[in-house]
């Protein structure tokens, strides 16, 4: 990725940098909702031109977030990372300027006090650490690195149990974070500074948090993947083939949808692409995201 794709906020004194490892990813719909069709994703024009193609095709980003508060540097989740083996090929063996970038947004690897994993996929996990001679560390050794305890517990016991998942993000990039002691397990509510405070999101992980702002009147939150793209606000509860727990997923996202539709909070989204971030509003029977 290149620094034209870093965009910033303020949210009263906080400011929030997006830095893009995977910009305006296509693909179809379904991989994300069963059955739903080109067709179905065309009658949405609001979705176009930022979230959808002409064609019906979705348009999803792989990025984070890092922000400044109280004098602290917090990243927001940490994408894919390099040399990475993945399961599937298009996230094995990235070579990106990711780490060029968050240093172009002001916030170098080294400035780094805090990284905040909104929960463990290997797309929210991989910059926790980067190789070197042929060893993983970690990439922010000078921060402390937040894992919920509820979430972290889970994928112990998938791991233990052989459960239904891909463990490889597991090796490189959570266990030498521990290893190197420099991880905290905290609650769902965890209070990261007086303006930026977790709440949990759960249904897509057992212990999914996203991440609240508020500074000076001003509020927004960032999603992690409670959310992927904001065609789910149409119709919140419709299951989404990544999450876990399909059913919690679908209630997490109603009464997300609910608490901030209509209200001045700006929603961040972690996979939202072009613009990124919006306001829930109504849209008929439903809901949909003013970009503007």
């Amino acid at each position: 990725m290149a620094v034209e794709h870093i965009k910033k906020w303020n949210i009263g004194d906080v400011e929030v940098a997006r830095i893009v490892e995977i910009w305006n990813f296509e693909d179809n719909m379904s991989m994300l909702l069963k059955d739903a069709s080109a067709e179905y994703v065309k009658q949405f024009a609001w979705l176009r031109p930022h979230f959808a193609t002409p064609e019906g095709m979705m348009i999803i980003s792989f990025q984070c977030f890092a922000l400044r508060s109280r004098g602290k540097n917090i990243m927001i989740d940490t994408c894919i990372g390099a040399d990475r083996k993945r399961e599937y090929d298009v996230f094995c063996n990235l070579q990106t300027s990711f780490l060029e970038d968050l240093t172009a947004a002001g916030y170098p690897p080294e400035s780094i006090n805090m990284v905040l994993c909104t929960h463990l996929h290997f797309d929210h996990v991989g910059w926790n650490t980067r190789l070197v001679n042929g060893r993983w560390v970690p990439t922010f050794p000078k921060a402390r690195y937040l894992f919920g305890r509820k979430e972290f517990d889970h994928w112990v016991h998938l791991r233990k149990t052989g459960g239904y998942h891909d463990f490889e993000h597991l090796i490189d990039s959570i266990d030498p974070v521990i290893e190197a002691g420099l991880v905290d397990y905290v609650t769902p509510e965890h209070q990261i500074t007086d303006e930026v405070s977790l709440f949990p999101t759960p249904g897509h992980t057992p212990g999914h948090v996203s991440v609240m702002i508020r500074s000076r009147g001003e509020e927004a939150v960032i999603t992690g993947d409670m959310m992927h793209h904001p065609i789910q606000l149409i119709d919140p509860p419709r299951h989404a083939n990544f999450d876990m727990d399909k059913e919690q997923g679908g209630r997490t996202r109603q009464e997300f949808v609910d608490r901030f539709s209509g209200q001045k909070t700006l929603i961040i989204g972690s996979h939202f692409g072009g613009p990124t971030s919006g306001w829930i509003v109504r849209d008929g029977n439903a809901w949909k995201l003013r970009t503007e």
